[in-house]
């Protein structure tokens, strides 16, 4: 999988550097330069060409837009993923704070069950299997 990203990189570095060139001739455009401009058309349609190839290799990777807005930004795309991750840590221990605070609800709540009902809780214990926690 890696050569196909770098096979892809590649291609792209070429294709970057071909439109650099691109420019330069275009911004200093000499009638004598028209051969040069004409090259380096044909190698932009052939890098274009190049970059679609790699396209149909990498078809199953998705990329979320917010990665792209970020590069669009002119800010670290990895920024993106270090965010997603902080994200996901942060409802990680709010998520483990509403499991601790249900399981410390339940505890109390057959605690205080056993000693209005009795019977029936030792029945609901026989059932589920519940130890009263500790």
């Amino acid at each position: 999988m890696a050569e196909k990203f770098d096979n892809l990189e590649e291609h792209l570095e070429k294709f970057v550097e071909n439109i650099r060139q691109l420019g330069i001739i275009v911004s200093d455009f000499q009638p004598s330069s028209q051969t040069g401009l004409n090259q380096k058309l044909n190698f932009m349609i052939t890098g274009l060409q190049d970059i679609d190839k790699c396209r149909q290799q990498l078809h199953d990777i998705n990329v979320p837009l917010e990665a792209f807005e970020y590069i669009d930004q002119g800010r670290n795309p990895q920024l993106y993923t270090k965010e997603c991750l902080e994200r996901a840590l942060a409802k990680n221990e709010q998520v483990k704070g509403k499991i601790d605070t249900m399981m410390k609800f339940k505890s109390l709540l057959i605690s205080e069950l056993t000693k209005v009902f009795p019977e029936e809780m030792a029945k609901y214990k026989a059932i589920h299997g519940d130890d009263p926690p500790s």
